[in-house]
């Protein structure tokens, strides 16, 4: 607990001497600014950023805080950042207070993100319902067995945050608000997630799809290569990081089970999906709005795409397994 509010010391701060600062050569191009994002969309978004200041030539600076939801709003709220990215809009309250101090809001719709269930290459499982989570993560059903025969035991839970905007959404979409089992853990971050379930045979991982898919690999190319690669007029992706099983979902009225593949999240046969909102209330010609721009235009979109996750512009890309 210490730590966490120590941390939220040093973020406000930050956050308070980025927005007070005055800098003359601040353009949609060039000087400081920050971003608060939903800290499940991190990868995406340093990606983004990197992108975005190559482009300039170093010009800009874009300084990123990868939090909860709810820090997200409040900073944006506390006029401590111009930019934020979080799986909601804002509410009429949250728009009107921003109004009523003359701040000019922006919303974009810039992905559609998936929560893939993840498990050890060794489970012998393949999908599961809608029902079945929700009886998971209530606690209703413990053991592995109880789904389809299997001897790995106990099954137990992993988020990324207790915080987080993805366990947020399981519990309203699938609990409709209840609360967990004793079998639900958290974690510190998506990576750690995935770990679990490396190393965990009884374990089920819950993240965000662009955390596994395989793509994500261009991220460790030469800035360069990587940036040429998004002129590129693909429409495939490989498949998720194979070392992890990722299951299919189907709701509890359709025999057909889906993975989080761009194309069902698109054709809505995936059921675990939720929108990913930009909102920026910095001015025409600052470097907000620039950045702004940069992530809701094309190239934007692209480096969306390339992540797994459903871009809100570029059509979807279709499966290809080898």
């Amino acid at each position: 607990m210490i730590k966490a509010v120590a941390a939220l010391l040093v973020l406000s701060g930050a956050l308070s001497l980025g927005s007070c600062r005055k800098d003359p050569t601040n353009t949609s191009t060039s000087g400081l600014s920050t971003i608060v994002c939903d800290a499940s969309f991190q990868n995406i978004m340093d990606q983004e950023i990197d992108v975005f200041e190559y482009t300039t030539k170093g010009r800009a600076n874009i300084i990123p805080y990868y939090v909860s939801e709810k820090a997200c709003v409040d900073s944006l709220l506390d006029f401590k950042t111009k930019t934020i990215v979080i799986p909601r809009e804002l509410n009429q309250k949250e728009i009107d207070y921003l109004k009523g101090h003359k701040k000019l809001v922006r919303t974009n719709r810039i992905a559609v993100d998936a929560i893939a269930l993840i498990v050890n290459k060794d489970n012998p499982i393949e999908m599961l319902s809608i029902s079945e989570i929700a009886d998971i993560l209530s606690g209703r059903v413990t053991q592995w067995n109880e789904l389809s025969p299997n001897k790995l035991g106990e099954i137990q839970v992993v988020f990324d945050d207790e915080g987080s905007s993805t366990v947020q959404y399981m519990r309203d979409s699938l609990l409709h608000g209840g609360k967990f089992g004793d079998n639900v853990y958290a974690q510190h971050s998506n990576l750690e997630v995935f770990s679990q379930v490396q190393n965990r045979k009884g374990a089920i991982g819950i993240i965000g799809v662009s955390w596994i898919s395989s793509d994500m690999r261009t991220r460790d190319l030469p800035r360069e290569e990587r940036i040429k690669t998004l002129s590129e007029n693909d429409t495939t992706v490989a498949d998720f990081d194979p070392a992890v099983k990722v299951l299919k979902v189907h709701r509890d009225d359709d025999i057909h089970a889906y993975k989080p593949y761009q194309a069902y999240i698109y054709e809505g046969n995936y059921p675990l999906y939720r929108s990913i909102y930009m909102i920026s209330t910095g001015v025409n010609g600052s470097l907000s709005h620039g950045f702004f721009s940069f992530v809701t235009g094309t190239i934007g979109q692209k480096i969306i795409q390339r992540t797994g996750i459903l871009p809100a512009r570029v059509q979807p890309r279709m499966v290809n397994l080898y």
